[in-house]
């Protein structure tokens, strides 16, 4: 294992002291939010290095101590049995040091929009939908996260068809941004009378939610079209036209929002879904091309890539990107054993990384 550059830390620590120092003396609104953003992505680095040197610091006391002919026999002794016990935190701290400076992908504290759509299956696939769009919720409830319903399509027997949220909070997209690709379930139907199992699936797109600073959206590339809502009629049917279709001409996305009675608010979450929708293309060309350059990737990274299988009859739930199976589903459906598998998942694509910046 290489060691660790000192310039370098001694580099983000000079850093971190010098942007804590320009906050406190005062800057422009413009140059505050800007520094405010690398003090936090810097903290937690800076906090790992100066764990790393302190320890770093005792076991070589306690070496120089237990190798000093000076020493009496009895700290001696004390001084070689603290060692081991030392040397291992020090190994452990050096170990969240290299992870805390491995590249933060930027989106990671983030919110997301979470799109979650029926695939093959017909009415289970739409039921199924439900099911994993009520697991992400109950997860967001458990972390305190905010989840604001955009858009839901429902299905003919329960459950959706499509169904689009905004997840809110601290550290969303980092949490998220792994449950991305095709979800399969395997159940036997409540309509089904021979108790056969049936296999169907529901696709799930997590996108790091894009500000204005993220995307500049040219107008002139926009088409947007003002229709009335169409639904169900009865004393709250839409009289006015206040649905929106926005299409982005260059990239043929089109963002139709209903849900709203205002105008306003409708053409202000379409355009939320549109600029998350961009940045993640674009997002999505940076992974392809250096994954292209590193020509080594897990699975295809398609979204259309089957990730987990939930078989109900079984109890179990497989991600098969890491070849996890926890034989608990009622509470991965819960949300409440979710952490089971984003845990593992989180700590494979750190080694991955923490591989990759060792063998650069």
């Amino acid at each position: 294992m290489a060691m660790l550059p000192a310039e370098k830390l001694d580099l983000i620590l000079r850093r971190h002291e010098e942007i804590g120092h320009r906050l406190s003396e005062g800057v422009d609104s413009s140059s505050f939010s800007a520094l405010s953003r690398e003090l936090a992505e810097l903290e937690p680095v800076a906090q790992a290095i100066v764990a790393f040197r302190a320890l770093e610091r005792e076991a070589a006391d306690l070496e120089k101590m237990a190798a000093d002919p000076q020493t009496d026999a009895e700290m001696c002794a004390l001084a070689q049995d603290e060692l081991p016990e030392l040397k291992s935190r020090l190994t452990e701290a050096e170990h969240q040091l290299r992870l805390a400076l491995l590249p933060r992908d930027s989106a990671d504290e983030k919110g997301a929009i979470l799109e979650i759509r029926a695939g093959t299956g017909g009415d289970e696939a739409a039921l199924f939908a439900g099911d994993l769009f009520r697991m992400y919720q109950r997860y967001a409830e458990r972390r305190g996260w905010n989840m604001e319903l955009i858009s839901a399509s429902e299905g003919t027997a329960g459950g959706f068809k499509e169904i689009i949220a905004q997840v809110r909070g601290k550290g969303v997209f980092a949490r998220l941004k792994f449950e991305s690709g095709t979800h399969r379930v395997q159940r036997v139907p409540a309509t089904e009378t021979q108790g056969r199992i049936h296999t169907s699936a529901a696709t799930v797109a997590v996108l790091p939610e894009a500000e204005e600073v993220d995307l500049a959206i040219n107008d002139a590339d926009l088409r947007i079209e003002t229709m009335r809502a169409g639904g169900a009629g009865g004393q709250h049917v839409n009289k006015t036209e206040s649905a929106i279709r926005v299409t982005h001409i260059p990239s043929g996305i089109v963002v139709m929002m209903q849900e709203e009675r205002s105008q306003h608010r409708n053409k202000a979450k379409a355009m939320d879904i549109l600029r998350s929708r961009l940045f993640d293309m674009e997002r999505q060309k940076l992974d392809d091309a250096r994954a292209a350059d590193r020509k080594q990737q897990v699975g295809s990274g398609d979204r259309s890539e089957r990730i987990r299988t939930y078989n109900f009859p079984q109890g179990r739930v497989s991600d098969h990107r890491i070849n996890l199976t926890l034989y608990k589903i009622d509470k991965v459906i819960e949300g409440e054993a979710l952490d089971e598998i984003l845990d593992p998942l989180i700590a494979d694509h750190q080694a991955r990384l923490l591989a990759e910046s060792e063998g650069e």
